[in-house]
């Protein structure tokens, strides 16, 4: 287990808790009392830091290299019903950007997400997460397709933005992203999105409309990273801290402001402290916003979705 900065008495009361047992084991001494103590220490103090994060902890969590990854919510959602599907039909396919169709509780869904990958090679093969505009291509692709069939499509969202190299500016990375918003404004079928990790600027955008938007609880989603912020603002990222607190992008500010619809809960610590019921959990909110979105007709879910995203924005002086 990797522990980020913050969380470093939690990993001194752990290592306690190992040499207690180890000691227990290894000698006639009764330590059940000691053990005890500090399991009660290390829970309380587990629910004093992870109960009061702020905004930068928070983006800090969402990038933990132990946090499950969009290819892990599929595997363990869809299992064996996964079938990934490949290209823009035009350029290339983009590694940046996974796509295929899977089932949710018995029901398919047209399944699009940014994966990072895991290590070294894996993260240069999928770019970091940072998808070229035949990524954004191909999943308009699929998004059409579902639409095509009636299938329900699903978007899994956790990118630092999309890839700003040149060559994806000559292929016409800005155009891409503002065709998928376009084009998923009007698309004839529910959408569902889901920021499982960084949602950052245009690069989430890009898949992010939806008839219903959710976030998981240590997540974050905004126009510019704290970093790029901070470098902006103040010409240096060492004020990424107060920059996460003025750009309100946490899971609890996003819902305040009526950017997204529902916060999905994660457990003490984190997501990867507890896959399988962080697995769970997501599957149940996507199968509650699907359940919401399914009797309604085609006209009703676009004008829906088309008054959700007219009145973002509107405030009263």
């Amino acid at each position: 287990m990797e522990y980020l900065d913050f969380e470093l008495p939690i990993k001194e009361l752990e290592e306690q808790l190992d040499k207690c047992a180890i000691i227990g084991k290894e000698s006639d001494i009764d330590v059940t009392n000691t053990c005890k103590q500090i399991e009660k220490k290390l829970e309380e103090t587990k629910r004093k830091i992870y109960k009061n994060l702020t905004a930068w902890q928070r983006v800090q969590l969402s990038r933990h290299p132990n946090r499950p990854y969009t290819m892990d919510h599929v595997n363990a959602i869809c299992g064996d019903s996964w079938l990934e599907l490949f290209g823009d039909r035009n350029f290339k396919d983009d590694k940046a950007m996974i796509g295929g169709l899977g089932k949710i509780d018995g029901q398919s869904f047209m399944i699009v997400g940014q994966q990072k990958g895991f290590n070294t090679k894996t993260r240069q093969y999928r770019n970091f997460g940072m998808a070229n505009p035949e990524g954004y291509r191909k999943a308009l692709r699929l998004m059409k397709m579902a639409e095509k069939f009636g299938i329900p499509v699903l978007t899994l969202i956790d990118t630092p933005g999309a890839y700003p190299g040149l060559e994806a500016e000559e292929r016409g990375q800005g155009e891409a992203i503002a065709r998928n918003i376009f084009e998923m404004i009007n698309l004839k079928t529910p959408i569902i999105a889901v920021i499982v990790g960084e949602g950052a600027s245009g690069g989430a955008l890009g898949i992010g409309v939806g008839d219903r938007v959710l976030m998981m609880e240590n997540t974050w989603y905004s126009v510019i990273s704290p970093e790029s912020c901070s470098s902006i603002l103040w010409k240096s990222w060492e004020y990424k801290e107060q920059a996460a607190e003025a750009l309100k992008l946490t899971s609890a500010d996003m819902k305040k402001q009526k950017l997204v619809d529902d916060i999905i809960p994660e457990p003490l610590g984190g997501a990867h402290y507890d896959r399988v019921t962080t697995f769970k959990t997501v599957s149940q909110y996507i199968t509650k916003a699907f359940n919401e979105l399914k009797d309604l007709s085609t006209e009703e879910l676009v004008a829906q979705r088309m008054d959700k995203y007219s009145k973002m924005g509107e405030y009263k002086e």
